[in-house]
């Protein structure tokens, strides 16, 4: 049979490397990597610090360019393009959660979740952002500024502004590494919980190994190579 749209990889890197140049000479961050994730996957990246996680998901977000190889998302071929066309790249198919939780400060909740959806054009980002911050627990926050939340309760609304478009994928760097254990267990069984619901491919980085341990797949970085 013929392979069929849903059938090829959401994700693909071929020979891919990234070196920078020092003052001691070029620093190799990756190299050879060659990784394949389906669709709808949640996929695990782990190593050490200092082993290329981040950099790896910087670029199989189109965030960063490589030195050496490809990235195909989507079936898009992302390293021919300019960042003006990774950048819809990005606002098509890609949500984001971090460590830090990126919220712009001078927005409430509510504005922050609406963002994505209004630069996209949506004549219905209010409703949509209000029951997805619902969806988080988050109902009685909507009008509170990133300051007058707790940490857990930021990492929510930045969970929400990830799922608000209903990316085809969700890139997520440590998005428990500000968190307590308690806390970040709350947040794990949500990521999770929208991730089913709305059938994202998943690609985090982290430490954790309760996080990890919910992926389908985990991968190895050790100095810059895929084990």
């Amino acid at each position: 049979m013929p392979e069929t749209y849903s059938d090829q990889p959401i994700i693909n890197t071929e020979n891919l490397g990234k070196t920078v140049t020092t003052a001691d000479g070029p620093l190799h961050i990756l190299s050879s990597v060659d990784l394949t994730i389906k669709r709808g996957d949640s996929i695990a990246i782990v190593g050490s610090s200092g082993s290329g996680k981040s950099t790896l998901l910087s670029l199989l977000a189109g965030l960063d360019t490589p030195s050496t190889g490809a990235v195909q998302l989507n079936g898009l071929e992302l390293t021919t393009m300019d960042e003006d066309g990774r950048a819809d790249v990005r606002n098509r198919y890609i949500g984001f959660v971090f460590q830090s939780f990126q919220l712009l400060p001078g927005l409430t909740a509510l504005e922050n979740v609406m963002l994505p959806l209004e630069l996209g054009g949506d004549h219905y980002a209010e409703d949509k952002a209000s029951a997805l911050l619902d969806r988080v627990g988050l109902s009685h926050r909507l009008s509170h500024t990133p300051k007058q939340l707790s940490g857990g309760e930021q990492q929510r609304v930045a969970l929400a502004r990830a799922f608000v478009t209903e990316p085809a994928i969700l890139f997520a760097d440590e998005p428990t590494g500000n968190l307590d254990s308690k806390t970040g267990a709350q947040i794990i069984e949500l990521l999770f919980e929208l991730n089913q619901e709305k059938h994202t491919t998943l690609v985090l980085v982290t430490h954790d190994n309760a996080l990890a341990g919910r992926c389908q797949r985990t991968v190895k970085l050790e100095a810059g190579y895929l084990l």
